[in-house]
């Protein structure tokens, strides 16, 4: 499987990586709980193939107080 995302694969990456940021300040200021957003960014993380990223949010998730079983069922959403 490739990853969706190859952010050193391009010129464009550094803008790129910038809209991605400032959509995560606007996120983390939204009332949307920590827990599910680092649900959000762990599926994402899946996806993209990013394993440096997942296992971040991953211990995000877990300092946020995300159940466990949860973070392991993040797997078989579609």
């Amino acid at each position: 499987m490739e990853p969706r995302i190859n952010a050193y694969g391009t010129e464009i990456a550094p803008k790129f990586v910038k809209y991605f940021v400032a959509v995560d300040k606007v996120l983390a200021a939204s009332t949307v709980p920590a827990t599910t957003l680092e649900l959000v960014r762990i599926r994402a993380s899946q996806i993209n193939g990013c394993s440096g990223c997942l296992d971040m949010h991953v211990k995000e998730a877990l300092r946020a107080g995300e159940d466990p079983v949860r973070l392991a069922l993040v797997a078989a959403w579609r």
